[in-house]
């Protein structure tokens, strides 16, 4: 009985040291910002505004529709799959792995409390994620211009 204790005790002790140590360096890997539209009109939004700016839109994915095609349902759920190839080879430049989450994408969804959300793979995670080094500068950027233009899809304009 006091062996058991004694490993339990152990193995709580290290799994909280280990998560301890660990979370002190994680980032949240998605930043995410509630909506005061619809999940439509958020995305409309955010597309009009993204397209005016000179990104490129490559795609949009209504998830829902696609469930709705096969019978099944899905709460409101979009993605739109945007970039500007000025900005996104910089970030290959540095770590050529970072492709693997470029373009960049928002995704805008409903839940079950019929609040819409927009949301982003936060850039400092990608550079965690991906140990970019020398570009600062152009991640600062995009986590400045996806701020920028998430809260100009998601708030009225004053």
């Amino acid at each position: 009985m006091i062996k058991n204790l004694s490993l339990a005790m152990t193995l709580f002790f290290t799994s909280t040291s280990v998560f301890t140590a660990t979370s002190v360096f994680a980032v949240d890997s998605l930043i995410t910002h509630q909506s005061q539209f619809s999940p439509k009109i958020t995305a409309d939004r955010f597309e009009s505004i993204i397209k005016d700016k000179g990104f490129t839109v490559f795609a949009r994915i209504d998830h829902q529709k696609n469930a709705e095609n096969v019978d099944l349902s899905l709460p409101a759920t979009e993605v739109i799959i945007f970039g500007n190839p000025k900005i996104g080879t910089q970030l290959m430049q540095c770590n050529q792995q970072v492709a693997i989450d470029l373009p960049q994408k928002v995704l805008i969804t409903e839940d079950a409390n019929n609040k819409v959300w927009l949301s982003y793979n936060n850039p400092q995670y990608l550079k965690q994620r991906h140990n970019i080094t020398g570009c600062d500068a152009v991640l600062d950027k995009v986590s400045n211009v996806l701020e920028s233009l998430s809260k100009a899809a998601t708030t009225q304009s004053k």
